[in-house]
């Protein structure tokens, strides 16, 4: 009697192995670079949300607020002056020195502030101070082209002629500006951080040089006595640079270039060895 065969169950064809392509691995600068440019943007959608509406729409409004803010500004001392300080223009005059003093106000104030109202985001070790600070001058940087690209545009609509003589000239100080706020606003940030008492004091001293810098007047035009101590004030110089570059004749005994690139220079360098001790410092902690 013979005994029944087994049935042999064919085996299921092996599937091959999926080969996932080998990616290198990034250099050291360009990961740290990948990093950072992820650190910053999650810092700006944070900051976009929680600073108006908690709606990342609310950013619309950063750029409205300084121009709202220049406006009425030149509205009001358009009709109390209604002859032009210098040139043709009231309203045009006084852009010139509302726009700089502006540009300057917003990003060095707000990188400022943004270190104590983004403080508990240091408590993650890939948050450093820097991308907080640099987070939060790229959105004002953003908003400052936003606001004048808008405030050209509402002059010319008006009827003005709001563009300048001398396009190089007056790209270069906007520019220059720019530097000079992110260099202050860097240095009273870290310093805030250490001191919330030095908001105070920079808030006070906003407001003095908003009256003293040259806005509403022409500095050049003040005794010698008086002029050359505007001289050592940087946001004067650049308002000075400012109007340089929309009136041919204007006066540039009080414009420096050198003297407004090295004062933004040397404040963003005591500002990045200040943050050394200061990140050490919460390191340790």
């Amino acid at each position: 009697m013979e005994m029944p065969r087994p049935k042999i169950t064919p085996r299921p064809p092996r599937e091959k192995p999926v080969r996932i392509p080998y990616t290198p691995p990034h250099h050291p600068v360009i990961q740290a670079l990948i990093d950072k440019k992820s650190v910053m943007s999650a810092v700006m959608l944070r900051d976009m949300r929680t600073r108006f509406f908690d709606h990342g729409l609310g950013f619309i409004i950063v750029p409205l607020w300084p121009l709202v803010h220049m406006a009425i500004i030149i509205a009001i001392h358009s009709f109390a002056h209604p002859v032009a300080t210098y040139g043709d223009s009231v309203p045009v005059f006084f852009m010139t020195g509302v726009l700089p003093f502006l540009l300057f106000s917003y990003i060095s104030r707000f990188m400022a502030f943004s270190l104590l109202t983004n403080k508990s985001m240091l408590a993650f070790p890939i948050v450093k101070i820097s991308d907080i600070l640099m987070g939060r001058a790229a959105l004002e940087i953003i908003a400052a082209f936003l606001t004048l690209f808008s405030m050209l545009l509402l002059f010319y609509a008006w009827g003005d002629n709001p563009f300048p003589a001398d396009w190089e000239s007056a790209t270069e100080c906007y520019l220059a500006t720019i530097y000079l706020a992110f260099g202050c606003g860097y240095f009273v940030g870290i310093c805030a951080l250490i001191y919330p008492v030095v908001l105070t004091i920079f808030q006070l001293t906003i407001i003095t040089l908003y009256v003293s810098s040259g806005v509403f007047f022409v500095p050049s035009n003040l005794p010698d006595e008086v002029s050359k101590f505007l001289f050592f004030n940087p946001i004067t110089q650049c308002i000075e640079w400012f109007r340089t570059a929309y009136y041919e004749s204007y006066s540039d005994k009080l414009v420096s270039v050198p003297y407004v690139i090295g004062y933004a220079t040397i404040t963003l360098m005591a500002g990045l060895l200040l943050e050394r001790s200061v990140a050490r410092h919460i390191s340790d902690r």
